[in-house]
């Protein structure tokens, strides 16, 4: 009964529009970079992830609006391999640059994949190209050349 007292009152914060989840992987090469790397890889990808959902959600010709979202991030995937993903939940919609009136997505669409995964490509890329350039990534074994 505590359980589903919980849930009745956290559905209570939801609001009254529908809700979208949105994935973002890393390539498995990535991956096994994260394993020696975790800190500086998973900062980066909330941050790529981040910048790219925010960016592209408040451009005009998408949806124009300021957004919120909560992210998840999973290391493994059901086969237990390295396979570093962060699921994204945001409500379909967000607040007009105005701050006075709300901007809903569609139903069945929230923004355009294509987009986002483009965005969030050259995001996490500059960000990865500029932890190496600074020495924030060590490298062991095999993948030391």
């Amino acid at each position: 009964m505590a359980r589903a007292h919980w849930l009745a009152e956290r559905e209570k914060e939801l609001l009254p529009v529908p809700y979208f989840h949105v994935v973002f992987t890393l390539p498995q090469q990535i991956g096994r970079l994260a394993l020696q790397n975790p800190r500086p890889i998973y900062s980066i990808l909330f941050r790529a992830v981040s910048e790219t959902l925010l960016t592209i959600a408040a451009d005009p010709k998408r949806l124009g609006a300021a957004i919120g979202f909560l992210a998840v991030l999973h290391t493994w995937g059901q086969n237990l391999h390295i396979h570093p993903h962060i699921h994204c939940v945001a409500p379909g919609g967000g607040i007009a640059p105005d701050g006075a009136r709300w901007i809903a997505s569609g139903s069945s669409f929230f923004l355009p994949v294509e987009v986002l995964s483009a965005r969030f490509r050259n995001t996490f890329l500059i960000y990865l190209r500029e932890a190496f350039r600074k020495g924030q990534l060590q490298f062991h074994g095999n993948s030391q050349h």
